[in-house]
């Protein structure tokens, strides 16, 4: 069957999917600096100079070469190409379901992309917990699904969903902050400028504002989700407690640079391809 015959929420997976491929492939070294990071601050000595973002990028590329930033690029696509098209087609479902005369207001928006951040997000978590594991380099997997064979084997299934509250409590409140001002930013543009040939790089900055604020919120949720996925025997609180003991209030940004630029860059580059995508097949994002 033809993609253009397909169910509309179909069609939302495709451009979702192609849209997260497109940029977890340009930012994936990003996430990766970032996981080092947080993982890394554990084993930091009182008095020791502060390991910051470039050290790290500077080791990997002197340790494991230039490839080695992009080491976890396969559990990252594993998991954004289903779990992009996920979310992007649950939340053109809902958004068509209960808003099919009008836009949604700030509360609705929130809504929106909360629940459709819950749905893929509980469902892409076992993938999300072999990615953290990838990209910290304390593991040794050969393969996604040889790692998924492990942890299994090793640790018990439930261990691919730990971090399952730190995992919400970060990326549901981003979704939903994000479509907010996503939403409020492109509906405050002018006519002339949302009507015209430049709309796409106009959505793209209101996305970068968006991502910003969304990132520097859910941060610290973003750092206790990184160290329970790493120590699966931590809880959440847990790892909170270590978090604060050893590095007070400030090991809660541990990483916030690269993860603001990645999360900001990686969705306004998602969301703008998927709108310009869905526009392609006549439908309304």
């Amino acid at each position: 069957m033809e993609l253009s015959l397909a169910h509309p929420a179909i069609k939302a997976f495709v451009c979702g999917s192609f849209s997260g491929t497109c940029s977890t492939l340009l930012f994936q070294p990003l996430d990766l600096v970032k996981t080092r990071l947080q993982t890394l601050q554990s084993g930091v000595q009182p008095g020791s100079g502060r390991v910051g973002m470039t050290a790290v990028l500077l080791s990997v590329v002197r340790t494991e070469r230039l490839l080695g930033l992009w080491k976890g690029i396969s559990p990252s696509f594993a998991r954004t190409i289903p779990g992009v098209g996920l979310y992007f087609s649950t939340y053109y479902s809902l958004k068509n379901h209960f808003f099919q005369d009008g836009s949604p207001g700030p509360l609705q928006a929130v809504l929106l992309g909360g629940g459709a951040r819950t749905v893929a997000g509980v469902l892409m978590l076992p993938v999300t917990v072999i990615k953290t594991r990838f990209e910290c380099g304390r593991y040794s997997y050969g393969s996604v699904t040889g790692a998924l064979r492990s942890v299994c084997q090793t640790e018990g299934p439930a261990a691919l969903f730990s971090g399952l509250m730190a995992t919400l409590l970060r990326d549901v409140p981003f979704s939903g902050i994000y479509v907010m001002f996503y939403s409020q930013t492109k509906a405050s543009l002018p006519t002339e400028i949302s009507s015209s040939a430049s709309a796409p790089l106009a959505n793209f900055s209101c996305g970068i504002l968006a991502g910003i604020l969304a990132s520097l919120i859910t941060q610290p949720a973003d750092v206790v989700k990184t160290h329970v996925q790493v120590n699966p025997q931590l809880r959440t609180l847990e790892a909170m407690r270590n978090i604060y003991m050893e590095h007070r209030l400030q090991g809660f940004f541990r990483g916030a640079v690269p993860r603001a630029l990645r999360r900001t860059m990686m969705a306004a580059m998602a969301w703008t391809v998927y709108e310009e995508m869905m526009a392609r097949f006549g439908l309304k994002s």
